[in-house]
């Protein structure tokens, strides 16, 4: 079989597992009672259930472990066999979250378990061990950021889609085929997932999701910089909406001297929402920065390598003024309405 119709086949099955164990996974929440409820603190109107990212789970360890173990250009199995074992982590602790809420810190000590598992074997893989705490570091953050920006219809999934597709494509140009198949996947399984969560979701993703997509996304920008340290930087520039949102966010709330650990709906994409937007215009907004900024930047960061790093901090620094100048704009059309309704 040609390594165009094993690629092929292997995207394929990633989608169709992720469509018929989301939907299983519809029915099973309805059985289970696992609903989330519109509340103050929560963006959606009626009842969802919740947990469909098991879809996203089960697509990828079926199929991303063989990617990149099989395919050409593959990776050491002490990295593969970290990858898988980090997944499991993390998805279980959100299965279990899921279902009855966990405390912070086991929850916290799980995720840093599973992104140091693939910073040790990378570092056993020739890494210089004085990465493997700043990994672990910043595979925590990955985990949570995900988390945190897991909270209107489609977004996450639209996301990973766009990123999973990023990174498969600078993988390809890297000549590293197991790579970029993988990163395929993992937007395939993204994909089939989204279908039920589109506006209007039938199904959320839920922390068994959410937590894993973080953690993928982080494995695989640090399997892309293992591969070629240039690559890092368009990697990041794909991800900038997020990471932007999610950094700016918690940032604010620290230095505002609020309990930035506990939920609440100050990301832009909820004040977006909470100032007249729809799911819908709010996902095109993030997908309308994915596509005409961090594309184009993150394909000339590629392009041209020696511009890669001021690329980094100038998108980051673009991104930093569309945030402060949109979620003023979002606040006061907030205050206007408040306004309006009480006189």
């Amino acid at each position: 079989m040609s390594f165009v119709s094993l690629a092929t086949g292997m995207v394929l099955a990633t989608l169709l597992i992720a469509l018929v164990v989301v939907r299983a996974a519809i029915a099973y929440a309805h059985r289970r009672g696992m609903m989330d409820l519109p509340g103050q603190r929560r963006s959606h109107t009626i009842p969802t259930p919740r947990g469909g990212g098991i879809g996203i789970v089960v697509a990828v360890l079926l199929t991303m472990p063989i990617c990149l173990a099989a395919l050409p250009g593959p990776l050491p199995p002490v990295v593969v066999g970290a990858l898988a074992v980090g997944t499991v982590l993390v998805a279980a602790v959100g299965w279990w979250d899921d279902h009855a809420s966990l405390p912070v810190l086991p929850r916290f000590g799980i995720q840093l378990l599973s992104a140091g598992l693939l910073a040790v074997s990378l570092a056993l893989t020739g890494m210089s061990w004085w990465w493997v705490p700043v990994l672990m570091l910043a595979g925590g953050w990955s985990i949570n950021l995900h988390n945190f920006m897991d909270g209107i219809d489609g977004l996450l999934a639209q996301q990973v889609i766009f990123v999973g597709l990023g990174l498969a494509l600078l993988a390809w140009a890297a000549v590293q085929p197991a790579l970029a198949v993988a990163a395929a996947c993992l937007a395939a399984a993204a994909l089939g997932f989204w279908w039920f969560n589109r506006p209007r979701a039938r199904i959320f993703m839920g922390d068994v999701g959410s937590g894993t997509m973080g953690l993928l996304v982080f494995a695989l920008t640090a399997l892309l910089w293992r591969a070629d340290w240039h690559l890092l930087w368009p990697a990041l520039i794909l991800s900038s909406s997020f990471v932007a949102d999610a950094s700016l966010t918690l940032l604010r709330r620290m230095v505002g001297g609020r309990r930035w650990y506990t939920a609440h709906r100050e990301h832009l994409y909820q004040w977006m929402v909470r100032s007249g937007f729809t799911h819908a215009t709010g996902g095109a907004c993030y997908l309308g920065w994915n596509m005409l900024v961090a594309a184009p930047l993150a394909f000339l960061a590629w392009a041209r390598p020696m511009w890669s790093v001021s690329l980094f901090f100038g998108t980051y620094l673009i991104a930093t003024t569309v945030w402060i100048v949109m979620k003023r704009r979002c606040v006061r059309r907030v205050w206007d309405k408040g306004r309006h309704v009480a006189t």
